[in-house]
């Protein structure tokens, strides 16, 4: 996922590279469901937005779980990818209702 934050730029037309000042991926597990939560957060020095930076890190980092899991786990699945908050950039602040 980290990786993928810092190529986004290559990756998705009209991304623009940028100062990434810190990109983390986390996961957790649901013990009932087996369902696996990944947060991924990008933050930059500079005056714009890095949200496509996060996505592309939850992004990846969720093909790398599915590639990981698809032999014992054949019907896995990525349910969604979502921005949850953003800050900053021209846009300003936002929040997931």
């Amino acid at each position: 996922g980290i990786q993928a934050a810092k190529r986004t730029s290559e990756l998705i037309p009209l991304c623009h590279p940028l100062a990434l000042s810190f990109v983390g991926v986390e996961g957790s597990i649901d013990a009932v469901s087996g369902e696996i939560e990944l947060i991924a957060e990008a933050r930059t020095t500079g005056p714009t937005g890095v949200e496509m930076e996060a996505m592309c890190a939850a992004s990846v980092a969720a093909l790398t779980v599915y590639d990981m899991v698809k032999g014992v786990q054949r019907g896995a699945e990525i349910a969604s990818v979502a921005l949850l908050r953003k800050s900053g950039g021209r846009s300003g602040d936002w929040r997931a209702p």
